[in-house]
């Protein structure tokens, strides 16, 4: 079931309304009937697969607050291994095969790797990774231990964020399960229209412009300079409203229901440098990285070439978790070579760093700098194929004297960037919600998103993760 379909319209009114009539005591189980069957929607068969980490997790967390020394450790580690075991089978499996069977090859072997019918249940890394901080937070002393079976189900599956996050910690959400919410007006109010915000940016832009992008991404060889040039800006943009839109839509429904979910974006285009960049993009995965695995490596607090070996790893772990192809990691790692390369620039022209930016000029420099430099990168998460991505950089320098040619017209691509220049005077904060009382900007909204809207219920884009 996708935000944007009538669908989960009739479904969020249905159970947001049987959830205020319910009795307190009674409203986890709605929760977790409406959550199950969220997710069953996609692939029913796939709840076993839920279900089996979450009855892992569950005993796991119970086994390593009773424990003491060495038995802690050793229950985290056969929870953390049930969870990264079924992430490596049912998302990496085929991609270590192709690995294995290369490097076979290379040793001049013909030995075969065995293939099955397997295929990547939906959301898979996100509820994975909610389910791996809840055992390290216990194991940590930050999060008692679970008692209710059903409680933590819910955590594990709370359908607003069950498939593309946020990836919430235990000690924000579990608690929340066990208060009281009573029907609160201005928390509705607040929550539907962040949801059609979501539901803006989705359907009016990403979907816009994702037309464009496939169009052009679908034959590269044939395509034009700028083509590829505005496809990859427009892919961009269509990325960000399209999973920042999704985050609006949970953050949005949670709230009219009285549930705080964390902020999982906060204007990344705006950002200065590569690092402010990731303070801001996805903050729920990149703050993951950083507590779990960065910290844990030693972070900044050890020998430079250590540090930078650990910035490394933590973004080419983020590449891998994004997908099992090499474009995935390319990606990743790139991000990591760019973050060392402006530390490294940072350390020898120190007057360069971002800190010391005194006007807003250099501020608006470092913005577009770090824009392009995000934007180079998306051309390897978007394209899957290692010679596509080698077709795009040879059309991107050589075919400027091809004529351009699209699925747009020139008014289409002209009020498509007006969308783009009001998303940037919205994350500054210049373009807000116009005055009038909440049924107006409601009523407005949904007017301006099925005049504008596209409405053929497409994906979205970090389902695939």
């Amino acid at each position: 079931m996708v935000f944007n379909s009538l669908h989960f319209l009739v479904f969020f009114g249905i159970v947001t309304s049987a959830y205020f009539l319910l009795a307190h005591k009674f409203r986890w189980v709605l929760l977790l009937i409406a959550s199950c069957y969220f997710y069953m929607i996609f692939k029913p068969e796939y709840i076993l697969i839920l279900g089996f980490t979450i009855l892992i997790d569950y005993y796991a967390g119970i086994l390593i607050e009773n424990a003491k020394g060495a038995k802690r450790k050793a229950f985290l580690s056969l929870s953390l291994l049930a969870n990264v075991g079924v992430l490596a089978v049912f998302k990496y499996y085929f991609f270590a095969g192709d690995i294995f069977v290369k490097f076979s090859h290379l040793l001049g072997s013909d030995l075969h790797w065995p293939t099955w019918e397997i295929v990547l249940p939906i959301g898979l890394s996100f509820h994975t990774f909610q389910a791996m901080s809840y055992t390290i937070e216990v194991y940590r002393g930050n999060q008692k231990a679970e008692r209710h079976f059903g409680i933590y189900s819910l955590y594990v599956m709370f359908y607003p964020q069950l498939v593309a996050g946020p990836i919430e910690r235990p000690q924000n959400l579990i608690h929340q399960f066990y208060q009281k919410h009573t029907i609160d007006k201005a928390r509705i109010h607040s929550g539907i229209l962040q949801m059609l915000q979501g539901l803006f940016k989705k359907v009016v832009i990403a979907d816009r412009l994702a037309q464009f992008v496939d169009f052009t991404y679908s034959d590269i060889s044939n395509q034009s300079s700028f083509s590829l040039l505005l496809a990859s800006i427009f892919y961009s943009f269509q990325i960000y409203c399209d999973f920042s839109g999704y985050s609006d839509i949970a953050i949005g429904a949670s709230k009219v229901m009285g549930i705080d979910l964390m902020k999982n974006f906060n204007a990344p285009y705006l950002a200065k440098s590569l690092p402010d960049f990731w303070r801001r993009w996805h903050i729920s995965l990149s703050t993951w990285f950083k507590d779990y695995v960065y910290f844990s490596l030693g972070g900044n607090r050890v020998s430079i070439p250590k540090w930078y070996g650990n910035i490394l790893i933590v973004f080419l772990l983020s590449g891998i978790w994004h997908g099992a192809n090499w474009n995935f990691v390319i990606w990743g790692i790139l991000h990591g070579i760019l973050q060392i390369v402006g530390l490294q620039i940072n350390r020898i022209f120190p007057s360069l760093s971002v800190a010391n930016l005194q006007s807003k000029f250099g501020v608006l420099v470092y913005q577009i700098w770090t824009f392009l430099l995000v934007n180079f990168t998306w051309v390897f998460f978007r394209l899957n194929h290692i010679s596509d991505i080698k077709l795009f950089f040879e059309g991107l320098w050589h075919n400027w004297q091809l004529p351009f040619q699209s699925n747009f017209s020139l008014r289409e691509i002209g009020f498509s960037c007006l969308l783009i220049g009001g998303l940037f005077l919205v994350d500054k904060g210049k373009l807000k919600w116009p005055a009038g009382g909440f049924w107006f900007k409601a009523s407005l909204a949904i007017f301006v998103i099925y005049l504008f809207g596209v409405f053929n219920a497409k994906q979205f884009i970090y389902f695939q993760f």
